[in-house]
């Protein structure tokens, strides 16, 4: 069974979505988060997953008073991420109610601490933002791409400790095109034991089908839900499973 996870990307404290993580392509949604958070909650939803937006442009948390009014009024289970960099980002993140933090850039531009923080917090409550362009890592909110090639990056993090990966076909991200199953698959083919999540591209349910055939054991799903191109109700089945 394929575990599905909304997303909810914040602005300036709105829910908001981007195409392929471009600022200039900014659709508001709601004016309050946590009444689109109560909505996945209301059909079954379990798992939350939060981008502080203005956070991966200024490298240092923003929008935790979202996460916290989301995390305190509800029982989903919250991933959080975007531009935490510092040991008292992360402390904030989870003083504020995050069950797991994901760090992408850090992950790249200071391994060390990634390091550190999968050592000190756990790798439970860690989880691995690999995020990328023609199959390169992107970084510092997709506005750079890297030399680092994605399935190389995700082994190397795997064996120093990662359980959980999302990846993030960022040409595909908001485009409600299809996801990218084939790069999924390659990932889950060199190492069947990646709790690997995908993100980008999803446009109807039977984008989520394909992935669930293939195996992939989490899906992000964003913009498909706010556009009402997948209604919640259609969702039950995968969650009834």
């Amino acid at each position: 069974m394929i575990e599905i996870i909304p997303a909810i990307d914040i602005i300036e404290g709105k829910a908001v979505r981007l195409s392929q993580g471009n600022y200039e392509q900014k659709k508001v949604y709601s004016e309050d988060p946590l009444e689109v958070a109560k909505m996945f909650e209301g059909h079954g939803i379990n798992r939350l997953h939060i981008v502080d937006l203005d956070g991966a442009k200024a490298n240092r948390i923003i929008n935790y008073r979202v996460l916290e009014r989301i995390a305190s009024r509800t029982s989903l289970i919250i991933d959080f991420g975007g531009g935490l960099k510092s040991d008292s980002d992360l402390d904030i993140a989870f003083g504020s109610g995050a069950e797991m933090v994901t760090g992408g850039s850090i992950a790249v531009k200071n391994p060390e601490i990634f390091q550190r923080w999968i050592d000190k917090f756990g790798a439970e409550h860690i989880i691995l933002g690999a995020d990328c362009k023609d199959k390169k890592i992107a970084v510092a909110g997709w506005t750079e791409t890297t030399d680092e090639e994605v399935i190389p990056f995700i082994e190397k993090w795997r064996r120093q400790g990662i359980l959980k990966v999302i990846c993030t076909d960022i040409s595909r991200d908001g485009m409600l095109t299809g996801t990218n199953v084939d790069l999924y698959k390659k990932i889950k083919e060199v190492d069947p034991g990646n709790y690997l999540i995908a993100s980008g591209g999803i446009g109807c349910i039977e984008d989520i089908e394909r992935l669930e055939e293939a195996h992939i054991p989490g899906v992000i799903v964003g913009k498909a839900i706010y556009e009402e191109k997948i209604r919640l109700k259609d969702l039950a089945g995968f969650m009834e499973n």
